[in-house]
């Protein structure tokens, strides 16, 4: 395909999602990023919807399903809200890459006429509007996942299934009575800690439009942010789901492989296993994250996504959480944690340092063991994760953009080289092992230094060095990328935002690196100015439950000391 053969589609492409929106919701003009019009959340959207709108869309996913499964609200009047503010938000930042409001409102009179014949909804879910990230395949919905080449194709292919085919979540999800109505952006590959393509090009931050939403599923928190989702589901392979997350101010789960099915899903390297992608999902509350992970997994997708483990929801696991919680209430600390301040590699700008301490102090205020957190370099882990990232020699990456001959966006993880051979990816999974058992003994040994008889309950560090990040300045994902190396359960929470007035730059010369001493000089007190900072509790494998929990209790608790 020529320059401008590419470039056209991608530009038609671009129109037809706002040519896909309502009039009646378009604006008339593009409302740009200026220094005096950086966050558009909170006030600025809403002066644009009606008051029922704002009620709606300013409950959470699990306060709306309340409402909606208790025929207190119907599912049309949700719906319409939700694809209203979806629709300002996407003018807004760029965060959509598929509209199908109308289908979405067909299906929610559906839900509405099945409540009013059997008097009960359809599952717990019922009403609620849930958001996709574009890997997801919704019937009679495009999947392009970033590349021009995949306009008008399954994949980049000629496949009668772009018109029938669904995902197993999203199959999951409308048995579950959710309502699907957008599907948001991603950079194309997927390899990238922010968001742009050459379709809807750059996905901005609603708190501060001068700044990144994160990726690689940025569309997603960037519409959470904006409550044009109450909540929806991202992928994570080095960050994906953790770091939009902390960037918009939301909670996010990155879980263990295993837990929710990912069969049906686009993806970039499709059946490279040594780290697995995961799905995860993203809101604006732990207990919305835990609705959504808990109603998936009573799907039992283990008996249709061959990688998933059966495993359902561990009442039990959560109800022990909840009891060494309350026992430390009484003065008697039942639950320790680690406090990784920097990674070694990195130190984090100074919006992220002072949410590490107000986390620290929140815990040590609630009475529990804080220990420092100093386990196998993670110079190891980012090592790993980066070879398993090139296993190919950027060969399924080379192929996608060469179906349109489109130029690739800057940012891209993306590196062309020779592929690994068998016995090479061998041995780095060796090297990834034994990475993991350094790491599960060090775990083990901190059991001498909590007074709990027991190793942390889990450990505090950031998602990223910084608040969200400066456009095309994102250079460091260590802080991500080795909880996948280790295949823990993360979960993001939000902790406070960068003030200029609070978080001057620090003088420094004694940097722990080349790479520190280029992030630290990236950091500008003004433009990063109301960012979010988040931060990330990390846990053992398969430890969704009580994270979870903890997450919420911590989460809480710092938003009341503030």
């Amino acid at each position: 395909m020529t320059l401008a053969g590419w470039k056209q589609l991608a530009d038609s492409k671009r129109q037809s999602i706002l040519d896909a929106i309502p009039e009646r919701w378009r604006f008339q003009d593009p409302i740009r990023p200026t220094d005096e019009l950086r966050d558009v959340t909170g006030a600025y959207i809403q002066q644009f919807l009606a008051p029922r709108e704002i009620e709606i869309t300013a409950t959470d996913a699990l306060g709306i399903a309340e409402k909606t499964t208790s025929g207190t609200w119907t599912a049309v009047e949700v719906t319409e809200a939700f694809c209203h503010r979806a629709a300002l938000a996407h003018q807004l930042v760029s965060c959509l890459h598929e509209v199908f409001f109308d289908a979405a409102l067909d299906d929610a009179k559906r839900l509405d006429d099945y409540f009013a014949t059997h008097g009960k909804p359809i599952g717990p879910l019922h009403g609620l509007p849930v958001s996709l990230k574009d890997q997801f395949h919704v019937k009679g919905v495009e999947t392009t996942m970033g590349y021009v080449g995949w306009i008008g194709t399954f994949q980049g292919k000629n496949d009668p299934r772009s018109k029938v085919f669904e995902s197993e979540l999203v199959r999951e999800l409308r048995s579950l009575g959710a309502v699907l109505y957008c599907k948001t952006s991603v950079p194309a590959t997927l390899m990238c800690g922010e968001t742009v393509n050459n379709i809807i090009k750059y996905t901005t931050n609603p708190h501060n439009r001068l700044l990144s939403a994160g990726g690689s599923s940025g569309g997603e928190g960037a519409l959470i942010a904006l409550k044009g989702s109450p909540g929806g589901f991202g992928t994570d392979i080095g960050g994906s789901v953790r770091i939009p997350a902390a960037f918009n101010g939301l909670y996010g789960l990155r879980p263990s492989a295993g837990r929710v099915p990912y069969e049906g899903a686009a993806n970039s390297m499709d059946g490279q296993n040594t780290i697995l992608s995961v799905i995860g999902p993203l809101a604006t509350t732990a207990r919305s994250l835990k609705l959504l992970f808990k109603a998936v997994l009573s799907q039992q997708p283990w008996y249709h996504d061959p990688l998933v483990l059966e495993l359902p929801w561990r009442d039990t696991v959560e109800e022990e959480t909840r009891a060494l919680i309350e026992k430390s209430k009484s003065g008697s600390s039942q639950l320790a944690f680690g406090i990784m301040r920097h990674n070694g590699v990195v130190r984090p700008h100074p919006p992220i340092a002072r949410a590490m301490k107000i986390v620290e102090q929140t815990l040590t205020r609630l009475g529990h063991k804080t220990i420092e957190w100093s386990p196998p370099s993670h110079t190891i882990a980012h090592e790993l994760a980066n070879a398993t990232y090139y296993l190919d020699g950027g060969a399924d990456i080379e192929h996608h953009f060469g179906l349109s001959g489109e130029e690739r966006p800057d940012r891209l993880l993306f590196e062309s080289g020779p592929q690994k051979s068998a016995s090479e990816i061998a041995a780095l999974n060796v090297k990834k092992r034994e990475y993991q058992k350094q790491y599960l003994d060090y775990w083990n040994s901190t059991a001498q230094l909590t007074d709990t008889g027991r190793p942390v309950d889990g450990f505090i560090c950031p998602a990223a060095p910084h608040a969200a990040v400066l456009p095309c300045k994102y250079d460091h994902v260590g802080y991500s990328t080795f909880v996948n190396v280790l295949d823990y359960t993360s979960v993001v929470f939000p902790v406070t935002r960068a003030d200029k007035n609070i978080d001057v730059p620090r003088s420094e010369t004694n940097f722990l690196s080349e790479i520190d001493q280029r992030v630290h000089g990236q950091y500008d007190a003004d433009a990063y100015d109301g960012a979010p900072a988040g931060l990330q509790l990390i846990g053992r494998r398969l430890q969704e439950e009580k994270m979870l929990t903890l997450a919420d209790y911590i989460g809480n608790n710092v938003s009341k000391s503030l």
